[in-house]
């Protein structure tokens, strides 16, 4: 599979808007979400950590999955010994995870995943009942937010759509809000965090 997220790897964690946005969207999952001492999360497509090690700190543990060697790689070097996120370096979609998680956490990963019904039944499996999702990303879009759109399958997400994919996957008390907005020189873009329970 190609790291398409090779060449970011080394300079994700210097963007003000990466930075920025992943602590809007752990702020936005811990006031949404009760996490607990004893929580074991999957943040799907964890990149450099940078929503995972927030959350880390709340809950008892924290895997992140990421199909970029690289930026898994970036990931580890900010391993400690009292924040420390274990890592899966593949596409849980096509070789999903045989373990549970008590949830999923994610941010601005789902636009990179070609077949959302078949993602959505998957991470299903691989959450404990009672548990929950946490999902952030992109509102409907023009294809304008990447200047690069290799390796991205959907230019945002509308609410209704996604809210009944996730529904006929079997999760249930589906919420869609609104908890950002990304402000670049041509247009706003809006950001969503869509929870869940299983």
């Amino acid at each position: 599979m190609k790291d398409h997220f090779k060449d970011k790897a080394e300079i994700w964690d210097a963007g003000e808007m990466q930075v920025k946005g992943a602590k809007k969207i752990a702020d936005a999952i811990t006031k949404e979400i009760k996490l607990t001492n004893n929580m074991e999360l999957l943040d799907f497509g964890v990149g450099t950590g940078l929503l995972g090690f927030d959350i880390a700190k709340n809950v008892k543990k924290v895997y992140g999955v990421d199909t970029s060697p690289k930026m898994i790689e970036k990931l580890q070097e900010k391993n400690t010994s009292s924040l420390y996120i274990e890592t899966y370096t593949q596409d849980i979609v096509l070789d999903p995870l045989d373990r549970t998680f008590d949830g999923v956490i994610s941010s601005m990963t789902l636009h990179h995943v070609e077949n959302l019904k078949l993602f959505f039944e998957t991470i299903y499996k691989n959450i404990n009942s009672g548990g929950f999702i946490a999902i952030a990303d992109l509102e409907t879009e023009d294809g304008t937010f990447h200047s690069d759109n290799t390796g991205v399958f959907h230019f945002g997400f509308d609410k209704v759509g996604l809210v009944n994919i996730a529904k006929d996957a079997g999760f249930f008390n589906i919420k869609f809000e609104n908890i950002n907005t990304i402000n670049k020189p041509d247009r706003d873009f809006g950001v969503f965090l869509l929870t869940a329970q299983r």
